[in-house]
């Protein structure tokens, strides 16, 4: 095996313009007012939003008046992220644990869980309410 190949590659990439924009929190001016400020001069320099890919997994959505607590979703799913709540026979997700393989989805009889287009999900604390969906 020669490494040769994949020197050249990483060598390459040092030289090549990214194709992703940049997180935008991490790239936020001090100030949004003088942001809007020069980028209306032209100095400052806006990125347009990523548009998603037509059927994009990003977070997932749960319609628990649809649910009907046959709990499919909790036997497909390969993270184990669904929970199965007995006392009221619906589900909770780890939304953290998913890998957004969209299997619960395709197995629902009666299409209560959908994939969105939220994708900008990043949270320091994996049991925050944004992080569980229920």
């Amino acid at each position: 095996m020669s490494l040769l190949p994949a020197v050249l590659e990483v060598l390459r990439q040092f030289f090549r313009k990214p194709v992703t924009n940049p997180f935008p929190a991490k790239y936020l001016p001090p100030s949004i007012t003088t942001f809007f400020r020069k980028a209306a001069t032209g100095e400052g320099r806006v990125n347009p939003p990523v548009k998603t890919p037509a059927r994009f997994r990003g977070k997932i959505t749960y319609d628990r008046d649809a649910c009907i607590g046959c709990r499919l979703c909790t036997r497909v799913c390969p993270a184990h992220a669904i929970e199965f709540l007995p006392e009221t026979k619906t589900v909770r997700i780890f939304v953290t644990q998913c890998i957004f393989c969209s299997q619960c989805n395709d197995v629902c009889p009666v299409s209560c869980l959908h994939m969105s287009e939220e994708f900008l999900i990043a949270t320091e604390n994996r049991y925050s309410e944004e992080m569980i969906v229920e």
